[in-house]
């Protein structure tokens, strides 16, 4: 049994900034922390107080997390980047809220005080007879403080408080893991009230002391259990009142937690199996209740997408992906007369059909748009087709400008449209082999059953315009107008460059839909690219009958041998053999690739690969203290060498998502490796001392701990049969009341017997009635698990509970 943690986060759009630039205006971007590390960073939208953002998130963390923070700020070219407000959440927050907490926040302003993180080792005991007893702290060290000094660390030092006493530690210099192993010993006053309190401080020379955290103890807890020794969270010093809540502006946010308690495979087998022989059974044809018909009926539109990624994911791992969807499609085609409105909707059949496009096809979307979409971002040509949105502008050399007309703009336009236009169709055209079988399977089936449903004769194009409407409207289409979204680019694209990309998006849209006459009356300024369009609606039914032109053996035949490539891009690596010091300016750029066997790398993206390191090697993915390096975006690889010593490199990338990115796709090719390390050094060993805790053994234990369970969700990631059941399994516990009110509903529509119909044993059981008692055994199995491990939990807790404060 094992308990995964998700934090869905939608950052909307904030309102009402406060300005930071002299122009009255400010460049707002948002950092997400979880427990003050940074995890997302936002694209910048430019010169406004009403940004719109729009970015989803999905982060799979530990269960132990305590909040996630949103830091708004205002990008500086020249120096620091000013900070506009925070909002915080946290994670009891969360859980009040099991729908998901949504709303607009108010930013508030940066509290140093409360701007603490970290967590401290401590013993507290009590010692000597009952005439002289003594309270004795002894405080081992500390581990990732807060970065309180321009050298990016701080100078720590402890302050232990009881009964209106204090005593201090020594300073740690330039440590955000300081040790210090000292002992501090009060007289014990039965009698006081005072609690003990440790504070942790960082020493300035100049000016006052910064404050880092705190640990309060009551003593009367302490006096029961004798002793205690632990790791405890530096809490933060009281509030204050906020006098500026609202004058800093608002953010728009959608944050959901999900703790999912995973039984081990063998309790999800009874509903993995069920849904499995309806899929193979195909459409029902005795008139009997179809499962997928109960879960299509039952599913609301807010948790519409989320259902049809988890069977899409649970089929696809089953190899029924393909059946699954044709049964969708049988259903959807059974309830349309209309083929105008056929899987335009937000349905199961539609939902799940986009979800597996992405989850199957994505290597594919970017190898078709890739080259499209990197030209019109590296070209930043002005394009413009409707009269109503033309900027006039200055042509011509120094001296001989002249005024650009408005037909000038839109001949000179629809020749950029069309030249991308017509490299994107060729590159659809060329992709045919290159289409995954599984998407080609399942292209055919959905043309076939169209064919079927709108025989051509009465319904012409309606088959080629079912496969567009998925490849086209919902796959091509969004990630040509959010590159950024779909990681074709890294940044979201300005005014210009994102403009030009809306117009190809609608191109491609009238390409899919066969320039219906709705579409081109809609509007009318597209009609220069007409010419383009018409030829690119042949090329792209030619490539739709070549797509769908797949052999039974080809479909099932396995797939040729060749690694999967998880992710590639450039990176600077520094190896750490050099016998100088470790500076930023010693880094060396190489194309990275990582595969599901090893991390390569090459001088250049066509050059020859060479083995870098094998996956099974691989000991650690973390981040790098900023003051190692002087950047903030550095990661190191911890593996074992080929006589298994342990070896480090060191990647840097550009910024903190191309950093996170990387380390959640590191750490989720590595999830089943033996020999993951528990703890590691955040610094680098310079000299003959770790630069993050000053220990001066090399090979020793590391001073912090390692997070390999903090993950980033893509659409890519390997697939998790036990997870997808689980999720699965709550979604239809969830409505299983309102399935079963559905069922009673068919049967009487079909005049059965509904007694009948629900008694009996298992073999005589319909499907609905089989599900429902699936569905209360799984429950039950999850109610005595969680009975076992919260009993255990309490038992181990409850002393300390009792004692800090």
């Amino acid at each position: 049994m094992a308990t995964r943690s998700s934090l869905s986060i939608r950052i909307v759009e904030g309102k009402n900034l406060s300005a930071k630039d002299i122009t009255g205006s400010s460049d707002p971007y948002c950092i997400v922390k979880i427990d003050n590390e940074d995890i997302i960073r936002t694209a910048t939208v430019w010169k406004t107080l009403s940004p719109f953002w729009g970015e989803e998130y999905e982060v799979h963390l530990p269960p132990t997390f305590h909040s996630v923070s949103f830091y708004v700020m205002d990008e500086d070219a020249l120096s620091r980047d000013d900070v506009i407000g925070k909002v915080s959440i946290t994670r009891d927050v969360l859980t009040e809220h099991p729908k998901g907490y949504s709303g607009w926040l108010n930013l508030t302003e940066i509290d140093p005080d409360e701007e603490v993180q970290g967590e401290i080792h401590l013993q507290i005991q009590i010692l000597g007879s009952a005439a002289a007893r003594k309270l004795c702290c002894r405080v081992f060290e500390a581990r990732d403080l807060a970065r309180k000094d321009r050298n990016g660390a701080s100078d720590p030092f402890v302050r232990v408080r009881y009964n209106s006493k204090t005593q201090e530690s020594s300073v740690v210099k330039k440590s955000c893991y300081p040790r210090w192993n000292e002992t501090f010993e009060f007289d014990l006053d039965e009698s006081a009230t005072e609690k003990l309190c440790i504070e942790v401080w960082d020493w300035d020379l100049v000016s006052r002391n910064d404050f880092l955290g705190k640990v309060v103890f009551n003593i009367q807890g302490l006096q029961t259990v004798q002793q205690e020794e632990g790791w405890f969270r530096l809490r933060p010093d009281k509030s204050k009142p906020r006098a500026d809540e609202g004058n800093l502006g608002s953010l728009q946010l959608q944050v959901r937690l999900r703790d999912e308690t995973v039984l081990p495979s063998n309790y999800y087998q009874p509903l993995v199996q069920l849904l499995c022989q309806e899929v193979q059974a195909g459409p029902k044809k005795d008139g009997k209740i179809h499962l997928i018909t109960l879960i299509d009926e039952t599913t609301t539109a807010e948790c519409r997408q989320e259902v049809a990624i988890n069977l899409v994911k649970l089929f696809l791992g089953q190899g029924l992906a393909k059946e699954f969807l044709d049964l969708l499609f049988k259903l959807e085609l059974d309830k349309t007369d209309e083929p105008n409105t056929l899987f335009r909707s937000n349905s199961l059949a539609s939902k799940s059909m986009e979800s597996f496009l992405k989850v199957a096809g994505m290597q594919y979307l970017h190898s078709v748009l890739g080259p499209t979409v990197n030209r019109v971002f590296d070209e930043k040509k002005y394009v413009e087709l409707d009269p109503c949105k033309v900027e006039i502008k200055d042509v011509g050399c120094s001296g001989l400008h002249r005024i650009q007309t408005e037909s000038e703009v839109i001949q000179q336009s629809t020749q950029h449209l069309q030249s991308y236009l017509t490299d994107l169709l060729i590159a659809i055209a060329k992709s045919v082999k290159t289409c995954p079988a599984i998407i080609r399977a399942t292209f055919r089936q959905l043309f076939k059953r169209v064919e079927e449903h709108f025989p051509e004769n009465k319904h012409k194009n309606v088959k080629f315009i079912a496969v567009t409407s998925f490849l086209c409207l919902r796959f091509f289409s969004p990630a040509i107008m959010s590159p950024k979204l779909f990681h074709l680019w890294e940044k979201h694209a300005d005014a210009r460059t994102s403009r030009t990309l809306l117009l190809l998006a609608k191109a491609i849209q009238t390409v899919g839909n066969m320039d219906t006459v709705a579409s081109r009356a809609k509007e009318g300024w597209m009609t220069p690219l007409q010419p383009t369009i018409q030829q690119g609606i042949s090329q792209m039914k030619e490539f739709i009958t070549k797509l769908i032109d797949i052999e039974e053996k080809e479909e099932v035949a396995p797939p040729k041998a060749q690694t999967l490539i998880v992710k590639e891009g450039p990176l600077f690596i520094h190896k750490t053999k050099s016998k100088g010091p470790l500076l930023a300016s010693s880094f060396k750029k190489l194309y990275f690739s990582l595969t599901s066997e090893a991390l390569s790398f090459a001088k250049t993206p066509n050059s020859k690969k060479s083995s870098f390191i094998t996956l099974s090697h691989i000991r650690a993915a973390e981040k790098v203290e900023e003051k190692s390096f002087g950047n903030s975006h550095v990661m190191q690889i911890i593996y074992a060498d080929e006589a298994g010593r342990s070896e480090t490199v060191y990647l840097q990338c550009k910024c903190v998502n191309e950093l996170n990115q990387w380390l959640s796709a590191l750490r989720k090719v590595c999830i089943n490796n033996a020999e993951m390390l528990c703890s590691y050094h955040p610094g680098v060993f310079k000299g003959d001392k770790w630069s993050c805790c000053h220990q001066k053994d090399k090979t020793g234990l590391g001073c912090d701990k390692t997070r390999h369970g903090v993950t980033l969700k893509e659409w890519n990631d390997p697939l998790d049969p036990d997870l997808e059941s689980q999720l699965i399994f709550r979604q239809l516990f969830g409505v299983k009341e309102l399935m079963r009110e559905k069922y009673l509903e068919l049967l009487t529509e079909k005049n059965e017997n509904v007694l009948l119909s629900q008694s009996g044993d298992s073999e005589n059981m319909d499907s609905p009635t089989r599900l429902f008692q699936v569905l209360q055994d799984l429950e039950a199995a999850h109610q005595t698990a969680l009975f076992s491990s919260d009993a255990l939990a309490k038992r181990d807790k409850n002393c300390l509970l009792e004692l800090q404060t």
